[in-house]
């Protein structure tokens, strides 16, 4: 039987990213994202609904969402959907998707509010980059 699993979601992060480590050290990254769709119904008002999405990261993909990304934050997302199982501490079974983040870009935008981290990232920043002349443009 053939199989497809890819999962592509473009949105802004919910909450900030949770960085832990496996055993193994590998970096893990946990963070939320928010999705909207609009569109009208049927007696011509405009709807919306979001959609909230549990995501999660590995390896050098979790430092750098880790290392850029705050709540607020667009990002797109190109991953797998995951299912995971555990038994929680009454005994209960739980269950949960989630998707497990292959690759991704950075969007452009910015959250409404500036958070401390966001600052602390300006102020270790090198000061203004030079722009290329049209000298330096490839094509």
């Amino acid at each position: 039987m053939a199989g497809f699993n890819k999962v592509l979601l473009m949105g802004n992060l919910t909450r900030d990213p949770q960085l832990s480590y496996t055993p193994s050290q590998t970096p893990v990254v946990d963070f939320g994202l928010a999705t909207n769709r609009r569109w009208t119904g049927q007696n011509g008002t405009q709807r919306e609904e979001t959609c909230f999405v549990d995501c999660r990261a590995f390896g050098r993909l979790a430092e750098n969402i880790n290392k850029y990304m705050t709540k607020g934050r667009p990002i797109f997302i190109e991953g797998r959907l995951s299912f995971d199982t555990w038994t929680a501490q009454d005994g209960t079974k739980r269950s949960k998707h989630r998707v497990t983040v292959e690759n991704f870009q950075f969007l452009p935008g910015t959250p409404a509010i500036n958070t401390e981290r966001d600052q602390q990232n300006v102020a270790t920043d090198s000061g203004p980059q030079q722009q290329p002349g049209d000298d330096d443009i490839p094509f």
